[in-house]
């Protein structure tokens, strides 16, 4: 068994804050002690070495020699575990799935589906939290539904269905639109973080409008699509956001075009939770509903990159 000789960690935790914050009072703010008894345990730290690990000034803190080579690889070990602690606390037994999703895939696809998913799993309790494009990927989250290039460091990413852009309008707005070129008439709806939707689709119309794509702008895809059910213009599609409402009549597509948008919907997940049931669960029934309602739609399934199933 191998045997460490570690100095105090609350001396080396008081060394690591004070370092950071460049004070003893930074320190004991953090740390939730007084300043007193950071000095204390940063002073008992340095009889432990045999020598200073800081320059005490008026005006603050300035690191030794010895104090600038220990700094940088405690911040990183503690770093380390705490990223470690938030992992094995996100490992609960309790059957509890937390899925990270953009609030448009959320309201246009996902939580009119989650009944079938409760009905074949009751015992597994679904929480939604606000990720896509909108915040990072948490580590506590068992998963989530993103779209992008696959490119995640650190992630399984596995590809699920590709994305197309078509637009999408009242049957009303539909009637005054014989080829794409009248899209220049029209009001074009548009999301903000991807500008280049409508540039893609009428660029493989072969349209140019002969000026800039304005309208109307929205934070997300749910957001547009809603403007465009209520009338108030053409919006780019984002497939399978509008499966439910073409099929109920709300929106139709007044073109056949569909046009990939060069990214693709991914389940993403940390490894450490390859073999979680609850993940397992999740996955069999996301794949199932994509296959079911055909959601891919004419631009096809995009297939994973070697197992279907990892």
């Amino acid at each position: 068994m191998v045997s460490r000789r570690l100095p105090s960690l609350n001396g080396l935790r008081a060394f690591e804050a004070a370092a950071r914050h460049g004070s003893f009072v930074g320190a004991a703010d953090e740390l939730n002690v007084t300043q007193a008894a950071i000095s204390r345990m940063v002073r008992l730290l340095e009889e432990r070495f045999g020598f200073q690990l800081f320059e005490r000034r008026p005006n603050g803190l300035d690191l030794t020699a010895q104090g600038k080579a220990l700094q940088p690889g405690l911040t990183s070990a503690f770093d380390a575990i705490a990223g470690i602690a938030e992992q094995v606390g996100a490992m609960r037994t309790t059957p509890v799935l937390t899925l990270g999703v953009g609030p448009s895939f959320a309201v246009r696809w996902l939580i009119p589906k989650l009944r079938s998913f409760y009905e074949l799993h009751p015992e597994i309790e679904v929480r939604l939290a606000t990720g896509g494009a909108i915040n990072p990927y948490r580590d506590d989250w068992t998963c989530g539904v993103l779209l992008g290039d696959g490119n995640w460091p650190g992630y399984e990413a596995e590809p699920l269905f590709s994305a197309d852009l078509f637009p999408v309008c009242t049957k009303a707005i539909a009637a005054r639109l014989k080829q794409p070129s009248q899209l220049a008439k029209e009001t074009l709806l548009q999301v903000s973080h991807w500008p280049e939707d409508w540039t893609l689709w009428l660029a493989a119309a072969g349209v140019n409008l002969r000026r800039r794509v304005v309208g109307p702008t929205f934070d997300n895809y749910a957001m547009a699509l809603q403007a465009a059910v209520d009338g108030a213009g053409v919006a780019m599609a984002l497939r399978p956001y509008v499966e439910d409402d073409i099929a109920a009549g709300r929106l139709v597509a007044p073109f056949a075009l569909s046009v990939p948008k060069g990214r693709a919907w991914y389940l993403v997940y940390r490894p450490f939770r390859k073999d979680d049931a609850n993940l397992s669960a999740f996955r069999a029934w996301l794949r199932n509903a994509f296959a079911d309602k055909n959601v891919a739609g004419r631009g096809g399934r995009v297939q994973p990159r070697g197992l279907s199933d990892r």
